[in-house]
């Protein structure tokens, strides 16, 4: 099943990020109240944008990077002016065959 990371775009201008299964049943629970806190002191206003990721650790991961962004970048994200990707760690190389088998020796 994939995750989603989101972004909602709230009534005093701010930028929450989420991850869920489900994007619109969690909005509405943003809006009902009985989301994260945050969205509740701040009315949520509308899902700027959602991007598919493999699993929740991927989710986990992409919410930890997309937070540390300010809300200006976040507003491009959501454009589609940046790549989710650009503001991913790149992942390490991985080994060859080759290196693991010398490794091994």
């Amino acid at each position: 099943m994939p995750w989603f990371l989101y972004l909602i775009e709230c009534a005093d201008g701010s930028i929450y990020t989420g991850i869920a299964t489900d994007v619109d049943a969690r909005f509405d629970k943003h809006v009902n109240g009985t989301g994260a806190r945050y969205t509740r002191s701040r009315k949520p206003l509308r899902v700027l944008a959602s991007f598919a990721l493999a699993d929740r650790s991927s989710a986990l991961r992409a919410e930890y990077r997309v937070k540390q962004l300010t809300a200006t970048e976040k507003r491009a994200l959501a454009a589609g002016t940046r790549t989710l990707e650009s503001v991913l760690p790149t992942p390490a190389p991985e080994e060859t065959d080759a290196t693991s088998a010398s490794d091994k020796v």
